[in-house]
């Protein structure tokens, strides 16, 4: 049996002020396995990132649990454990950030921004340093005789593989990547995608991939998890999923993928409306403002979110009825 690294159970994360309230991430639940890509996507608001910063504990969660298998065999609550024990975890969880030209400290060197964690984290030798530095480098496509040079000497795609670097340098177990090729051209997002594929093979590593890019996420992602206005709608298997959607939103989201085939044509799902205003979400399911299947009770009744089939899960009142359209390749 695959080997659980990462368990997600029930996690909210609410910000408030004095006015409002604000759901950003709402009783979300899903497992990591170890070698795996989990691909996390929907439209921008959804609360995709706020749940990688959660996992992370780059922000606190409201609610939850996030419990991590470690390498020794000991298996840890990230939102519970203390400042001194997670900066023991934060050696095996790593996070690479969505754009390359803030995440960067323009007044460090590159060498300096790729050997921080190392500071922070062991005591090594001005030697091992540059030699581990120079070592992760060349595996992201960096030239070492870049490495005395500052952020912006660099491309966006050069600046993300120092970052990718970064992320990196402590030889992580499980890699959160959060929007991690959006801000790139297309075609320096397939380099990435590629190096990230090719590292994820030779180091073992695990990734939660955060993206809006449903063809990006079907090309890495072994599972993918589809998030609306912060509740999880629907997840299973990569290809299942793209294949045969059961939520109504996931088909929607499908239907606006290009297909390099101009002999397949594609009907595409227009959703009516805005995405409702998460202080203040729908009554029952939250997807029924802008659902053509909607019926009375998708209206009124909450949803569960439930295993309609062996490892795919599904909250949609009507999943057991519709037939919807996914991915024809």
């Amino acid at each position: 049996m695959p080997e659980t690294i990462l368990r997600v159970k029930e996690m909210s994360k609410t910000f408030s002020s004095k006015k409002v309230d604000v759901k950003a991430v709402n009783n979300v639940s899903f497992d990591v396995m170890r070698g795996e890509t989990v691909g996390i996507v929907g439209e921008s608001g959804c609360g995709k990132t706020t749940l990688g910063r959660c996992i992370v504990r780059a922000i606190d969660s409201t609610a939850g649990e996030v419990f991590y298998y470690s390498e020794d065999g000991k298996d840890y609550d990230l939102q519970q454990i203390d400042k001194r024990t997670m900066k023991t975890v934060r050696k095996e969880i790593q996070m690479i950030f969505q754009d390359p030209f803030s995440s960067l400290d323009p007044r460090m060197t590159v060498f300096d921004i790729i050997s921080e964690p190392l500071r922070a984290n062991y005591k090594l030798t001005k030697k091992e340093m540059e030699e581990r530095v120079k070592t992760i480098a060349v595996k992201v496509g960096l030239n070492p005789s870049y490495l005395k040079r500052y952020p912006h000497a660099f491309s966006g795609g050069q600046r993300q593989r120092i970052g990718i670097a970064r992320a990196l340098i402590l030889y992580p177990r499980l890699i959160v990547c959060d929007e991690a090729v959006s801000a790139l051209d297309v075609s320096v997002q397939a380099q990435v995608i590629n190096l990230l594929k090719d590292l994820q093979e030779e180091l073992h590593l695990t990734y939660i991939f955060i993206s809006h890019d449903l063809s990006v996420v079907e090309h890495i992602s072994d599972k993918v998890g589809v998030m609306y206005l912060g509740k999880m709608v629907e997840y299973s298997d990569s290809e299942t999923l793209f294949k045969s959607p059961f939520h109504p939103y996931t088909e929607a989201l499908l239907s606006a993928v290009p297909i390099a085939d101009p002999t397949i044509v594609m009907e595409r799902i227009p959703l009516q409306g805005e995405v409702p205003n998460p202080a203040n979400p729908p009554s029952g399911c939250f997807f029924h403002t802008r659902c053509k299947y909607c019926n009375d009770k998708c209206k009124t009744d909450d949803v569960e979110f439930i295993e309609k089939e062996p490892g795919h899960l599904v909250a949609c009142h009507r999943a057991n009825e519709l037939h919807l359209q996914g991915i024809v390749h």
